[in-house]
């Protein structure tokens, strides 16, 4: 009876890390800062992931993103600009937001896989970045008719630093957080 017990509590305890880092990001997601030279606006969203991935497994990482797109898809404010709904999905953003599907498990399996050593962490994250990036320019390309080196100066270059530093930050307070919830489990 007490494995039963400390199995449940164990569960119950995973779908509230999902659903608090879910809720974090449909909190966090839709502040963003519109630029005028991009459809793309400037979003904590992938700061959130960064940091999930340190919180949770790669795998609840990945869960809690997919249940967050759902609840935008679902017509939920959740998405840049407080919007959501398919159109966003099929708009010009919507490549960044399934890109960001594999970027979380690409940055999440470069933290789990490697024990959250940083190296492996940061190469993890910037090789997910791209792939998100990939996923954002060609489906920004196709919206806005553009060729993908057009789209890759209005949808890629201007967020590259920015996203440098959400990055680092990540790599500081990823680890912090972990080692925080790790001693209340």
């Amino acid at each position: 009876m007490q494995t039963t017990t400390t199995k449940s509590a164990f569960n119950t305890k995973r779908m509230v890390e999902i659903a608090l880092i879910t809720a974090i990001t449909c909190i966090l997601a839709p502040l963003s800062i519109p630029i005028p030279i991009s459809p793309v606006p400037i979003s904590l969203t992938n700061l959130v992931i960064y940091i999930a991935v340190f919180v949770l497994s790669w795998n609840d990482a990945l869960l809690s993103y997919v249940i967050y797109l759902l609840l935008g898809l679902a017509g939920l404010p959740v998405f840049s600009g407080f919007s959501g709904g398919f159109e966003k999905l099929a708009g010009p953003t919507g490549g960044y937001l399934i890109g960001f599907i594999f970027m979380t498990l690409i940055a999440g399996l470069g933290v789990d896989k490697f024990g959250g050593k940083k190296i492996p962490a940061v190469i993890g994250m910037v090789l997910g970045l791209a792939v998100a990036y990939i996923f954002g320019t060609a489906w920004l390309a196709y919206q806005m008719h553009i060729s993908f080196v057009a789209a890759l100066s209005v949808g890629v270059i201007p967020y590259l630093l920015g996203d440098a530093l959400k990055i680092i930050i990540a790599m500081i307070v990823g680890p912090i957080l972990k080692s925080r919830l790790a001693s209340v489990r």
